[in-house]
């Protein structure tokens, strides 16, 4: 077992440097999880390291999914198989730019239940997941013959509260489920007294100031062994912003100082992946930054696996200190199929209630109110006044597309600086539509509580109006029949087939489209935003293609130019 002693980290009773990569399975593919190891393998390292989300797990109470891109079991299978030890992350909040942090949506429906805290509601939700979960792992821990060496207590507590007998109580989970492995907690070293347990080893996470960040260690906790739980060697991106990127020399001058003191160290991330569906999260401190489809991180691998330079930058430095395998031998993996021609539309007006569910009452309901968790949300009421009336749009998150008599008018937005909105309801009877958008909820700071939606009624002209039909949206089910389309209005449902005989990946560019979703065969590909940037391209994984007659299906919002999209063989994220 890993153990810990003398300032330092212990296998088998051995001297023992952790090197491990960082990669999420639920955002991979299975079929793509192999070639993703073995690159971990062939670079040098010894363990993978993975969160665990709590939502993709659970995403509706009592429902449990650890089926495909689930199936945590058979991740942990393959990386013993490929001869690598795991490094599991439970949390159950995970941070990870991932949507509300890992933590499932349906959480929100209890206005007083405090999360990441001990208040017994929440103990008693994760108590529940942890019951189906963590009896999973105890056959793979390595007394027992698997490959797990090591699990973390929550993530990055310090940086959110400083409720200790919330952090025992993971404690007494582990223990209680017969988990008996190294744990560990991992913090930035500002947090790293907040959030750390006096008997269990605390990590930290940074990406540069080595001996700085260690030298804050010491004076916490004197003699504890040293490792970089999180080495952040990129970044995410985020709606409306740039491509961010480090360089390998960067990247490896400060890995270099990290083997010069031996210090234990997990590369975050490895390989990135993609936030597929809708699973982005958002980081929300001055204003609202929604993280965007791509999780490519400027990883150690692409978005799409393919070896970087800053990945051989990488081997260069570890061969320095230990023998490493030989290099990997990469074989073609992306296919540029062309032009394909999108035949058929129609409005989503037109086939609302074929793909929604619906609710009503007196007053609008955020999303989580009526059992939804992603997507949109149409809302839609009667004003029996006329003329101009204002409201303020900051209930309304987190975009919205407004209509008035089946009229498109305006669309708001969260980070909108004018939130006074009039509208002109030109009949005594008018119809009020407003199609509400969830981008992404906050999966770090202190808006982790983060309803989507129409939150709360709109004040409107002075009053409220009431009575509410509110149609769920979440798009796990398409539109089958585009012959109905009578509506010229936005959304708009596009369709087109292309064969794919080599099962390559490839990449969706949607030049002129605005803003919405692709999806390949009922695959939610995520979210594109041209208009916004920086990412132009989504990344469409060969194991989604079938030979013949793939269905693909863009969701525009807003406008488009065009009834054409691209299938390219690189990507475009800036």
């Amino acid at each position: 077992m890993l153990t810990a002693k003398n300032e330092s980290f212990y296998f088998e009773g051995e001297p023992f440097q952790i090197l491990s990569g960082g990669m999420h399975y639920f955002r991979t593919v299975p079929e793509h999880w192999e070639d993703r190891l073995l690159k971990l393998k062939a670079l040098g390292l010894n363990t993978v390291e993975t969160y665990i989300p709590w939502n993709f797990h659970e995403p509706k109470k009592g429902q449990f999914n650890f089926s495909g891109m689930a199936d945590i079991e058979r991740f942990i299978e393959l990386a013993h198989i490929i001869g690598l030890y795991v490094i599991l992350r439970p949390a159950p909040y995970i941070c990870a730019e991932w949507e509300m942090g890992g933590l499932p949506s349906w959480l929100l429906k209890d206005k007083s239940m405090v999360m990441r805290s001990s208040h017994p509601s929440f103990l008693k939700h994760v108590e529940d997941y942890f019951a189906e979960l963590l009896p999973k792992f105890k056959k793979h821990l390595y007394q027992n013959g698997g490959p797990v060496i090591a699990m973390q207590i929550e993530n990055e507590y310090g940086a959110y509260g400083n409720d200790l007998a919330y952090l025992d109580f993971y404690k007494e989970q582990y223990q209680k489920h017969e988990l008996d492995t190294f744990l560990f907690t991992s913090d930035g070293p500002d947090f790293i007294k907040q959030g750390s347990l006096p008997d269990v080893t605390t990590t930290l996470n940074f990406g540069s100031r080595v001996g700085e960040s260690f030298d804050a260690l010491d004076a916490f906790k004197p003699g504890s062994p040293k490792m970089v739980a999180e080495f952040w060697i990129g970044w995410f991106d985020y709606w409306s912003g740039e491509h961010t990127v480090r360089s390998g020399d960067d990247v490896a001058a400060v890995f270099k100082e990290i083997m010069e003191k031996n210090i234990s160290v997990n590369f975050y991330m490895f390989h990135g992946g993609t936030n597929f569906g809708f699973m982005n999260g958002a980081n929300h401190y001055d204003i609202y930054y929604p993280t965007i489809t791509s999780y490519d991180y400027d990883s150690l691998l692409t978005e799409g696996g393919a070896i970087t330079e800053k990945y051989k930058a990488v081997k260069k430095v570890l061969g320095e200190y230990r023998e490493v395998p030989a290099d990997f031998e990469e074989v073609p993996s992306t296919k540029a199929y062309g032009e394909v021609t999108l035949t058929e539309s129609v409005s989503l007006f037109d086939v609302l209630e074929d793909i929604s569910g619906k609710v009503e009452q007196i007053v609008p309901l955020a999303m989580e109110d009526i059992d939804q968790a992603y997507g949109y949300t149409l809302y839609r009421t009667t004003i029996n006044r006329q003329g101009e009336l204002k409201f303020n749009s900051g209930n309304i998150r987190d975009r919205g597309s407004i209509y008035v008599n089946g009229q498109f008018i305006t669309t708001v937005y969260i980070n909108d600086t004018e939130k006074m909105v009039t509208l002109n309801f030109p009949n005594a009877v008018n119809t009020l539509e407003i199609l509400v958008e969830n981008m992404g909820r906050a999966n770090y700071g202190e808006h982790l509580t983060d309803p989507k939606g129409l939150i709360k009624n709109l004040w409107l002209g002075e009053q409220y109006f009431f009575h509410w039909e509110m149609f769920k949206v979440e798009l796990d089910r398409l539109p089958e029949a585009y012959e109905l389309s009578q509506e010229q209005r936005f959304p708009k449902f596009f369709r087109g087939t292309f064969d794919a005989a080599e099962g390559l990946d490839t990449y969706v560019e949607t030049h002129g489209f605005t803003k919405g979703n692709v999806f390949i065969n009922g695959f939610n590909l995520g979210r594109y935003w041209n208009s916004a940037g920086p990412q132009q391209r989504l990344y469409l994984p060969g194991p989604l293609l079938i030979k013949e007659n793939n269905r693909i299906v863009v969701l525009e919002l807003e406008n488009t130019t065009t009834d054409q999209i691209q299938l390219l063989d690189q990507p475009k994220l800036g």
